[in-house]
């Protein structure tokens, strides 16, 4: 049976970890290896991480891409799972990235992702969310969409086999945002890029802070300049919300 490891890229966290924590013990099966990269954390991240029995790497360089990377080389599962904080897995999502991945045409996949809050489920968000990850390779990569190409983001907690992650030189540290979806481009044609029909809970806390109109434009928008070839400064319109 396939071993699979969690990594999570976090940088002041403090506040979704509790939570996190108590998602990750319900696991049934548990993952294999479980280890949180903190980019830099100033609001005790580290200490809570630590305290509810997860293995932290510090002092890595900050930023999704290298936090990834860095989360990639302290594993030896075979398997990869790449767990924001702020996302909470199925009780069973352990034995589901193993029955996946154990389908050799598939590459990567990822959960679908529903955005919610302590009052409020964002269906419309959560919606566009989903369709995007048709339209956009369609619109901006449609010779790899062909070829089995989809694009998914951190949200939909990517799962995927190490050694391709390396073979395909792991995630591009010089991208503040969209390192993802351009991990998945970089995996089109090791195989299909699929969603997962099972739901992971993501936090809102982007659209309770920009609102839905606004967080929506900033994800087109981030996403049109990507798409377009224009990756320098993407963070500038991806404002940090924690």
């Amino acid at each position: 049976m396939s071993g699979v490891a969690i990594v999570i890229p976090m940088l002041d966290e403090a506040r979704s970890l509790p939570r996190l924590l108590r998602n990750l013990a319900a696991l049934d099966p548990a993952p294999e290896e479980v280890v949180a990269v903190d980019g830099g954390s100033g609001d005790g991240s580290v200490a809570i991480a630590r305290a509810g029995g997860l293995r932290v790497v510090e002092h890595s360089a900050r930023g999704r891409a290298a936090q990834i990377n860095r989360g990639v080389e302290e594993v030896s599962a075979p398997i990869i799972c790449v767990l924001h904080a702020d996302t909470l897995l199925p009780d069973d999502a352990v034995a589901v990235i193993r029955r996946v991945m154990a389908e050799p045409r598939t590459a990567l996949a990822g959960f679908t992702p529903l955005l919610s809050g302590p009052d409020t489920v964002r269906w419309g968000t959560s919606f566009h969310n989903w369709i995007k990850t048709w339209y956009a390779p369609l619109l901006f990569r449609p010779h790899l969409f062909l070829r089995g190409g989809r694009l998914l983001f951190g949200d939909h907690a990517m799962f995927f086999r190490r050694a391709d992650f390396l073979a395909v030189g792991g995630c591009d540290t010089g991208l503040a945002v969209m390192e993802d979806a351009d991990l998945c481009i970089r995996f089109t044609g090791r195989g299909r890029i699929r969603l997962v029909n099972r739901v992971v809970l993501t936090s809102d806390r982007r659209v309770a802070a920009w609102g839905g109109l606004r967080a929506n434009w900033i994800y087109l928008q981030v996403g049109l300049r990507w798409g377009l070839g224009i990756r320098k400064r993407l963070d500038r319109h991806y404002p940090d919300v924690r």
